[in-house]
């Protein structure tokens, strides 16, 4: 690839790519560092967020608690169905969510889904902070008298930037510290609160609430719960360590089905039952609030460092990550990866987040049902419409396959637009509504109207092992001279940044 400079000031005249910028490009596969108890770790540190206790809280109100528990283990055990297929996508190709959402919508069009996620993202970025500077608010008021939770909020929120901006080995490090430290104050958590129950005279497991609840009403909220992550997870498994050559789903995803299948429904089943207890001993959904409440000095630290703890582990690698990769899809190349970082966290606060969070259920069932379709527009893409091959150099190309009509794939669109608009109509029902849906409706247009007519080289190859890459041995690097390309794993090739 040849640089065109003008002969007076020796500058670069050469256009710039806006499909590309190093943060994007496909993680090698040396590049791929977390093992499996480290995603563990990042699992369990996003799945204790305070708004989990208020899940299993809302539960019990109106229904034995093994019910509750059981239905609320179910319901992630389900989404992490949906959440390992997407995540193949990340193991297979290193690809990022944005990156990959331009083959479903197309170059341009692939912002409009993927900035949506971002600002969620963002959105809980700053609920999750907030709830932290309180935490922080409490300790220094407790020791010094000073309130000013504003400021702490600005503190929390920066310490985070500057974490999540310095990559994933500095998130995944976080969450090893974190996350054992969380388990072992919830676990406490738990006991002071059952403690309190039965002191009051009140049996956990046979208190009986009279809010009317069903069953499948808080299933069907525990899957919208975790809607986000299961969409953009392989902007996370893409650093998870995978073995070159599986051609099996198994081996090539085993470092991803541990935290998937048991950190995630296990952690948010506890999670869940902390709050359930608390509601039951003190009529709060918030545990914090209620042992906050009954302690003082070393115990009151220690609480709300818990607190601390889990909105950071869970802001990094759920919110701040994802964010930031959908503003530099977005944004590239201008926009580079520390800056993403930096801007997630500005649209975050300008969010008003503590206002959100006395409406915490609505936002939640809003977004999931929208981010329902595009979970089901993705396994339809990637398993049906191109069975895993991928033309991955065409997607950083303008002019290439993916850019449709104008840069935007109607199938996906419109797919997304029924799937998501018949998912907010049927609210209570909208995960089961919105990604099956959204699966059949982009599977059929794609079928019989846009590949007909935009051809696929994936497709019209006959699905050629050549547009694999993990699991034939290969992986997709960038260089200057060659562009994107697929090369032998472990290949010597090395990213330019002056040509991104």
């Amino acid at each position: 690839m040849t640089t065109a400079s003008d002969p007076r000031t020796g500058a670069d005249r050469r256009p710039r790519n806006h499909l590309l910028e190093e943060s994007i490009l496909p993680v090698r596969l040396r590049h791929r560092t977390i093992g499996a108890l480290g995603f563990v770790w990042i699992w369990i540190g996003m799945a204790v967020i305070i708004a989990t206790f208020q899940l299993g809280a809302n539960g019990v109100a109106g229904l034995p608690l093994p019910v509750v528990l059981l239905t609320i283990l179910l319901a992630n055990a389900a989404l992490a169905v949906v959440m390992t297929l997407t995540a193949d996508i990340g193991t297979e190709h290193g690809l990022s969510f944005a990156v990959y959402l331009r083959a479903p919508f197309g170059t341009l069009g692939t912002h409009l889904p993927a900035v949506s996620r971002g600002i969620v993202a963002a959105i809980w970025f700053g609920i999750q902070t907030y709830l932290g500077a309180l935490a922080i608010n409490g300790i220094v008021e407790y020791f010094t008298g000073f309130s000013a939770w504003f400021l702490w909020y600005v503190v929390f929120g920066l310490v985070q930037i500057v974490n999540t901006a310095m990559g994933i080995k500095a998130v995944e490090r976080l969450a090893a510290v974190a996350a054992p430290a969380i388990i072992a104050v919830s676990v406490w958590m738990y006991f002071t609160l059952e403690d309190l129950a039965r002191t009051q005279g009140q049996n956990i497991w046979t208190f009986a609430g009279d809010t009317p609840i069903s069953a499948f009403s808080l299933f069907v909220a525990n899957m919208a719960f975790w809607s986000a992550l299961a969409v953009d997870i392989p902007n996370l498994t893409r650093f998870v360590k995978t073995e070159s050559g599986a051609r099996s789903f198994a081996r090539r995803n085993k470092n991803v089905f541990v935290a998937q299948f048991v950190a995630l429904p296990v952690t948010q089943t506890f999670v869940a039952l902390i709050g359930a207890v608390s509601f039951i001993a003190a009529g709060d959904w918030n545990p914090i609030t209620v042992i906050q409440g009954q302690s003082s000095g070393f115990t009151l630290v220690v609480l709300l460092a818990l607190v601390i703890l889990a909105q950071w582990s869970t802001n990094n690698a759920a919110n701040l990550i994802p964010a930031a990769l959908t503003f530099v899809n977005a944004g590239a190349p201008h926009l580079a990866y520390k800056w993403g970082v930096a801007l997630a966290g500005v649209v975050g606060t300008l969010a008003f987040p503590w206002l959100i969070l006395n409406n915490l259920f609505t936002f939640l069932g809003y977004y999931g049902a929208l981010l329902s379709a595009v979970g089901g527009i993705m396994i339809a893409d990637y398993y049906v419409v191109r069975r895993r091959r991928l033309n991955v150099p065409a997607l950083y190309q303008a002019n290439g396959q993916f850019r449709f009509s104008g840069g935007v794939n109607p199938a996906g669109l419109i797919a997304w637009v029924v799937a998501g608009g018949l998912a907010l109509w049927q609210l209570e029902y909208a995960y089961l509504v919105g990604l099956p849906v959204g699966f059949l409706v982009y599977l059929l247009l794609m079928r019989f109207w846009i590949v007909p007519r935009h051809p696929q080289a994936e497709i019209t190859s006959g699905f050629s092992d050549e547009y694999l890459g993990t699991s034939a041995g290969q992986e997709w690097a960038y260089d200057e001279a060659t562009g994107l390309r697929r090369v032998p794993a472990g290949s010597d090739i090395a990213v330019s940044r002056e040509d991104l």
